[in-house]
C-alpha cells in the first residue's frame, strides 16, 4: 500500500476567508454596537481593540459573526475558551479544499457534506463557520456538560444552525471517535482542535507567555481571552498523547470517514505522527502549515482510503 505524503505551507489567510482584510471597525460597530466601548487608537495609530482583554475579544468576536456569518445570538461563560475567528475560519477553507481534490475539483457543499468536531467547545465556532461558509451538516462532540449546553443553546438560538448542527456527550474522557460514530454512520472528514498541554500549570505559563507577547506584564493570575477548561486546554501526555490516541482509534472507523484531521501545536511532533501513521497503513497523509503573524499552526490530515475510494465517496453524496 503507497502512502503520499504532501506538505503544503502557507504565510497568509485562506483566499477565501473572509478575514483577509484590517476589520473595519465602524462597520462592526455598526452591527454590534457595544463593541465600541473596546474601540481605541493603537501605538501605531490605528483603531483596534485590547487583545489581553476577555470582554474585548468575545465583543469583537460577537460583531464578526454578526456581519460575516449572520449568527444572530453568540454568548460564552468567561471561563471557556473564546477563539481567535480568523485562524478558525482557515482550517474549515482548508479542509474544503482537500475534499475539493476528491470531488472532481468542486468544493462540495450542502447538507449531505457530513463533518464530525471533536471537542466542539462551548463557542460551537468550527460548525458555525462550516455551515455558513459551505452548507456543511455537523456533528460536535464534548466532554463537559455545560459547554455542550452553552453550545446547544447557540444553536437553538439561531434558526440557521438547528437543523444542521448537533452535539453529542463524550462520557469517556479516554474515548475519541468510539461511543460518538455510530455504527453505518459516515463522515467526509472530522477535525479537532486538541489540548495540547500537558497540565494545568503549563497551561498557565503558555497563558502568562501569551500575555508578555501582548505586551502586559504578567501580574497575578492572568485572565485571557485564551482562557479555558481543563479539558480545552491540556490533557495528561499533552498533544502528542491526544493525538496518537486519536490516530489509533481512527483505524477503527477507517471506512466510516473519508478524511480524519487534526491542528498540531508544536512542529516536532510531526515526525512522531508520521511514524505511527505509517505503522497503522493511513494511504496517504497531507500536512497543512499555516502562519498567521506570529503564530504557527499546522493541520494534519490522512485517510485509509485509496484514490479510487475516496472518488466513489465523493459520488455517493
Amino acid at each position: 500500500m503507497k502512502k503520499a505524503t504532501t506538505n503544503t505551507t502557507t504565510k497568509s489567510l485562506h483566499p477565501r476567508n473572509k478575514h483577509n482584510d484590517r476589520y473595519d471597525f465602524n462597520q462592526l460597530i455598526t452591527v454590534y454596537p457595544e463593541l465600541k466601548a473596546f474601540v481605541a487608537l493603537n501605538k501605531f495609530g490605528s483603531e483596534s481593540i485590547d487583545f489581553a482583554n476577555p470582554e474585548a475579544v468575545k465583543a469583537l468576536n460577537v460583531a464578526l459573526l454578526k456581519q460575516f456569518y449572520g449568527i444572530d445570538y453568540w454568548d460564552i461563560p468567561k471561563t471557556n475558551l473564546c477563539p481567535p475567528i480568523p485562524g478558525r475560519a482557515d482550517y474549515i477553507h482548508y479542509i474544503a479544499d482537500v475534499l475539493t481534490e476528491s470531488n472532481h475539483h468542486k468544493i462540495p457543499t450542502g447538507k449531505n457534506v457530513r463533518v464530525l468536531d471533536i471537542g466542539v467547545g462551548a463557542n460551537c465556532i468550527y460548525p458555525i463557520i462550516g455551515h455558513q461558509e459551505y452548507g456543511w451538516t455537523f456533528v460536535g462532540t464534548e466532554l463537559d456538560k455545560p459547554s455542550k449546553a452553552t453550545a446547544e443553546k447557540i444553536i437553538s438560538n439561531n434558526p440557521g444552525l438547528q437543523d444542521t448542527v448537533s452535539i453529542r456527550l463524550q462520557e469517556n474522557k479516554r474515548n475519541i471517535f468510539k461511543n460518538i460514530i455510530q455504527p453505518g454512520e459516515t463522515f467526509d472528514i472530522t477535525i479537532c482542535n486538541p489540548p495540547f498541554h500537558t497540565s494545568r500549570e503549563a497551561a498557565t505559563q503558555g497563558s502568562q507567555r501569551k500575555l508578555k507577547n501582548l505586551g502586559k506584564a504578567a501580574e497575578g493570575k492572568p485572565v485571557l481571552n485564551f482562557s479555558g477548561q481543563n479539558n480545552e486546554l491540556w490533557y495528561e501526555g499533552g498533544e502528542l498523547a491526544f493525538i496518537t490516541n486519536m490516530i489509533y482509534e481512527s483505524v477503527h472507523f477507517k471506512s466510516q470517514c473519508l478524511w480524519f484531521s487534526t491542528l498540531v501545536s508544536k512542529n516536532d511532533h510531526l515526525k512522531n505522527f508520521y511514524t505511527i501513521l505509517k505503522k497503522v497503513k493511513a494511504v496517504q497523509v497531507k500536512t497543512v502549515t499555516m502562519e498567521q503573524g506570529n503564530k504557527v499552526s499546522r493541520i494534519l490530515l490522512w485517510t485509509f482510503l485509496e484514490e479510487r475510494q475516496q472518488e466513489s465517496w465523493s459520488a455517493k453524496r
